[in-house]
Formats: structure tokens, C-alpha cells, sequence
């Protein structure tokens, strides 16, 4: 990197970059690109313009879905020293990656052939159960057609693709480079053009060889798209790991995300899952979401003033640097849900890790299942609308497609990142910090447990202290149910086997084996 401009100590040199810019982000309702619109907007403030690729949806056109994406509560921060004038700077254009040239009108398409000078690209289906049709039309195919149009922009000065540290997730240890591709991605798209959706879901597991799932497959192919025109536009990938809530900005633990520990945390807090399958001693690679929005930004910067003429590739991500295992906060993960309980919750959190799937779902019949029932049966003769069956039964269902992820201990490496925060000056190193070196996990989960409280659960500080009475509510009920089922035990048992003796030797173990799994 000894290309980059010597660092200057004298202001933000990546806000100075950006000012007079417009950027094209796709992606820019989602978690990673919601953040990114309000780093931008609070960190670059002299950006031109910020389009945004929104598809219309029924009953909403795109001025409205913008309106939406103001009053997000990821902008509170930002609105405590702008305006609300500063959305004027937010425009979108009507359009869908998995259409052809983007469904853009021809007027838009000029639109922003004439004034984008930086796209950021993470629109992607995630679904890993998604079918292989889908996930070449938006991830292989939207990659490409982003890549047409960024070579028609008459000043581009920086494409950065969001990538996955997970589209080499067939190795065990992955590094900063780009790595072979997995097919000829013509001839996926032969097939899936010419093959019918029962003969292409049939062919799927023999086209995706040593790929867990059509999303890291069709990313993968993806990065190579980007690639072949890495000669012709100036261009980077940053490959993030599983994106957690915020570490820091815009406020710690904002996330708008149920996937990963955010969502099981939601679940937990309300009682409802109170087994997870977890490898403890594992390394899991979490990242925060303002991590890797600090990252996209800094690769873009990067290309921009180095201008390269070869794709650069920088993987955002903790398993080789700052490594987190669940038996770090094991024993404290419940003094969190109580700490900060849920006003809704449905029954008294108590969360346990169980190292198999097997085993999760034997006890998940009992301890998620059975009360699912009840509770679902409860709410239908209230007249609300039960939703737990279902719930659960999506969650075993998805336990196969998600087996690998949970139980495989990956190593990515992130020099390239660690090299890229050096090239940046002083205050570029705190306001777009892409070191994760002092992040404590501990006080990160602490956060993380009140973000998923305040943006999934929806409930503020105010609704705190109440929650806490019914949190000890829920306690007592939770204690008087232990008492009755070993009660309820122990007559069964006392009725069966009759001697004093035999209650005294099997009696116990067995009601604390059982009640243990509530």
C-alpha cells in the first residue's frame, strides 16, 4: 500500500473526499445499508447526493418507502444536530437488481451515469434456503448488471461490492484474495434459464459441490464478476462476517437485524426459546454493523485516491484478531435478559447452550414445543393470533440448512484491514475506526441485549421498571411450576415404586434432570 497519500493530521481527509461527491447505493433499506446512509450523512456531511435503488412495493411508491426510511430510529443521533432537511440529500430511483439493466427508467439510468462519482453495491437475497433461480437473478446477475452500469458512469471514482467472508466458507481458513471460481457462471445461467424449477432444484446440490448453499455460491461468482472489470473500473470488495448490532455508533447495540445472536436474544427475552444450539468453546466470527459501514467507506476512500487497475479485496470480520466464544458470557448471558427484561415477555428467561442439534431438538419438543402449544391455544381463544408453533417449527426446520455454520470454527484473516486503518490519519482512525482491537464482548452483549430490547422488542427505557416487576412476577410463576411438576412427580413415582427407599434414590435425579429443562 505504499501508493496511499501520506496521511495528513489536519481534519477527516475521507469527509474531504466525499464532499461534492453522489453516491448509488443498493441495499439501502437493509441493515448494513441503512447505516451506511446515516455514517454518510453524519460523517461526510458535505455529500452531494445519496440515490438510493428502491423497488417499488404495492400500495407504495418509492417517495413514500423514503419517507419510511427517514423516520428510522437510526437517525435519532443524527437529527440531534441536523435538520430534518438533511434527507433532502436522500433521492430514489425506482429499480430492482434482479431485473434487467436494474428496472431502471432510461431517465434515471442517465440520471446516474451523469452525476455518480462512488456506488456502493450490497443489495443481496441472504435466504439460504433460497432457490438457485433467485439467487442467480439478484446476486450473480444484479452483481453484473452493477458492473455494466458502473462502467457507463462518466466519473466513477470507486465501486465497492459487499461481499461475505462466507463465499469461501468451503475452507476452514480463508485469506484476503480472491479465490477460484466455483462454475462457469454462463453456464449456470444456461441452466437456470433452460431447466425447469423441479429439474434445476434437483440438479442444485451436484452444481453447488462443496458449497453449503446457493447464497455463498452465487457471492462467490459474484466477487469474479466484479473482478473481470477490476482493469477497467476502480473497484473493491469487503467481505464482512455475521453483521451484529452496533458497537458504537450510531448508538451501541442499534440494530434492526433478527439474524444471529440478535435474534435468538429477541426470542430469549421473551421466554419463548430457552434452548439454543451452540458450540461454547467455538470461535464464532461476529462483526459489528458499524464496523463494516466504517470499512465500505474506507475502501471506497482507498480506491479512490489510489486508483488501482487491480480489484482489492479486505475481509471485515473478528475470528483471527478478536476472536469471541459463547463460554466468554455462558454464565452471565441470563443476568443480562434480567437485567434488562422485556415488559412483553411471555414467561420467565432462562436461556441454556446445547452443544448438538440432535439433542436441541429432543429437548426443544418439551421446553419449546409443548408450551408453544398451550400458549398458541391461550391466544386463540383470546382471540389473538398464535404464531409460536409456527415459530419453533421454522426454527428446527432451518436447524439442517444451518447445522454447518453453527458448529464449523472458521479462520478469516484481516490483515489487509488491519494495513488499511494504518493509512488513515488520526481522525480518520476514530471516525471511521476499522480496528476492532478494544472491543471488550462482554460489555458488547451487555449493549446488544438492550439494542435488541429497544429496536426488535420495541420497548424504551420507560417501560423498564415495570418490566422488572413482572420479570420477578414471572419468577415466582416460574418457581411455582417447578415445584408443582416435581410435586406432580413425585406422587406418579411415589405411587409406582412404593418403598421409601427407591423415592429417595430415583425420585430426585430424575425430577432434577427433568426440571432442569425448563
Amino acid at each position: 500500500m505504499d501508493d496511499i497519500e501520506k496521511p495528513r493530521d489536519d481534519g477527516s481527509d475521507i469527509s474531504k473526499k466525499f464532499a461534492g461527491k453522489s453516491v448509488f447505493i443498493t441495499g439501502g433499506t437493509g441493515f448494513v445499508g441503512l447505516c451506511l446512509v446515516n455514517k454518510l450523512l453524519m460523517s461526510c456531511p458535505d455529500v452531494k447526493t445519496i440515490y438510493l435503488l428502491l423497488r417499488p412495493k404495492k400500495n407504495k411508491d418509492i417517495q413514500d418507502r423514503l419517507k419510511d426510511i427517514a423516520k428510522n430510529a437510526i437517525f435519532e443521533t443524527l437529527l440531534y444536530t441536523e435538520s430534518e432537511d438533511i434527507f433532502k440529500k436522500l433521492y430514489a430511483v425506482a429499480g430492482d437488481v434482479g431485473e434487467e439493466n436494474l428496472g431502471l427508467s432510461q431517465e434515471d439510468r442517465n440520471l446516474l451515469i451523469n452525476n455518480v462519482n462512488v456506488v456502493f453495491h450490497s443489495a443481496a437475497t441472504l435466504d439460504f434456503a433460497e432457490t438457485l433461480k433467485k439467487t442467480v437473478d439478484v446476486n450473480l446477475l444484479g452483481t453484473r448488471r452493477i458492473v455494466q452500469l458502473c462502467k457507463q458512469i462518466k466519473n466513477l471514482e470507486a465501486l465497492v461490492h459487499v461481499s461475505s467472508v462466507y463465499v469461501n466458507s468451503y475452507k476452514l481458513e480463508a485469506s484476503e484474495q480472491l479465490y477460484p471460481k466455483p462454475a462457469d457462471p454462463e453456464e449456470i445461467i444456461r441452466l437456470v434459464n433452460e431447466l425447469s424449477e423441479k429439474e434445476l432444484d434437483a440438479k442444485t446440490p451436484e452444481i453447488l459441490r462443496d458449497h453449503p448453499n446457493t447464497y455463498t455460491f452465487t457471492k462467490h461468482l459474484a466477487e469474479h464478476e466484479v473482478n473481470n472489470s477490476a482493469g477497467q473500473i476502480p473497484c473493491a470488495i469487503v467481505r464482512p462476517s455475521m453483521i451484529t448490532a452496533a458497537w458504537k455508533e450510531p448508538v451501541p447495540g442499534w440494530t434492526i437485524s433478527k439474524n444471529g445472536p440478535q435474534g435468538f436474544l429477541m426470542g430469549a427475552s421473551k421466554g419463548i426459546i430457552r434452548r439454543l444450539p451452540v458450540g461454547t468453546d467455538l470461535v464464532y466470527d461476529y462483526i459489528p454493523v458499524d464496523v463494516v459501514v466504517n470499512e465500505l467507506i474506507v475502501a471506497a476512500y482507498h480506491v479512490m485516491v489510489t486508483k488501482p487497475n487491480t480489484l482489492k479485496i479486505f475481509q471485515c470480520c473478528s475470528s483471527s484478531y478478536k476472536p469471541f466464544k459463547w463460554n466468554m458470557i455462558q454464565h452471565k448471558i441470563n443476568e443480562y435478559l434480567h437485567s434488562f427484561p422485556l415488559k412483553s415477555a411471555v414467561w420467565y428467561p432462562h436461556l441454556k447452550f446445547v452443544e448438538s442439534v440432535r439433542v436441541f431438538k429432543l429437548i426443544a419438543f418439551f421446553v419449546h414445543m409443548i408450551p408453544a402449544f398451550i400458549l398458541d391455544f391461550v391466544t386463540k381463544l383470546a382471540g389473538g393470533r398464535p404464531i409460536l408453533v409456527r415459530l419453533h417449527t421454522n426454527v428446527n426446520n432451518s436447524l439442517d440448512r444451518l447445522e454447518k455454520f453453527i458448529f464449523t470454527e472458521w479462520k478469516f484473516d484481516n490483515k489487509k484491514t488491519l494495513e488499511l486503518q494504518k493509512t488513515l490519519n488520526k481522525t480518520d482512525r476514530e471516525k471511521f475506526n476499522i480496528d476492532i482491537g478494544t472491543l471488550d464482548w462482554e460489555s458488547y452483549f451487555i449493549d446488544l441485549t438492550q439494542g435488541v430490547r429497544r429496536y426488535l422488542n420495541n420497548e424504551g427505557v420507560k417501560t423498564l421498571e415495570a418490566a422488572r416487576g413482572k420479570d420477578t412476577l414471572l419468577l415466582f410463576a416460574h418457581v411455582i411450576l417447578q415445584l408443582s411438576i416435581y410435586a406432580l412427580l413425585w406422587f406418579i413415582f411415589a405411587c409406582i415404586l412404593g418403598t421409601t427407599m427407591v423415592k429417595s434414590a430415583f425420585i430426585v435425579p430424575i425430577a432434577y434432570v427433568l426440571l432442569s429443562q425448563l
